[in-house]
């Protein structure tokens, strides 16, 4: 009986570093949280349509996973180029809003017209013109930060019809 105590007491003693490693890779995901839009209805048809299209690199960033999983993001690379897809309209382009502004910087990429919006860290393009809002923020270390709108573009143009 004691033999046998000793056996188990072994095979647990032998498995406890791999249970704690894989406790320690789990615990330290560095998955980033995006919050997730909630598109109703035709809006999140097309975000889902668009997220199956999306491609697995933007500028040679590879894609990653959310928290939580969403088909309304994507993220590349780290730090995070993070697309939310069925956002609301932005407030530089609500009439009456503080920050207004009827002429709001904005360049077409391959097709798809962009709203830009300088952050504190990078910037956030927003799509116009569209009938859904994607939007796409890009960090300061990845300058010029327009980068990667072509390798979205044709994802969005696909999913996301021309409309207002």
């Amino acid at each position: 009986m004691l033999g046998r105590v000793i056996r188990a007491r072994h095979r647990y003693l032998a498995v406890l570093p791999l249970l704690v490693t894989v406790s320690a890779v789990a615990g330290c995901s560095s998955a980033p949280e995006v919050a997730a839009p909630s598109p109703t209805d035709e809006a999140a048809q097309h975000c889902r349509a668009l997220h199956r299209d999306l491609p697995r690199t933007v500028d040679g960033l590879e894609r990653g996973t959310a928290e939580p999983v969403s088909d309304f993001t994507a993220i590349w690379g780290d730090p995070a180029v993070v697309l939310r897809c069925g956002v609301p309209k932005p407030e530089v382009l609500r009439h009456g809003s503080e920050h207004y502004n009827p002429n709001p910087d904005s360049a077409e990429v391959d097709g798809v017209e962009w709203l830009f919006e300088k952050q504190d860290d990078g910037y956030r393009f927003t799509t116009v013109l569209r009938k859904v809002y994607v939007e796409v923020t890009v960090p300061g270390k990845y300058a010029p930060e327009v980068n990667v709108l072509p390798d979205l573009a044709s994802a969005v143009g696909k999913a996301i019809p021309a409309g207002i």
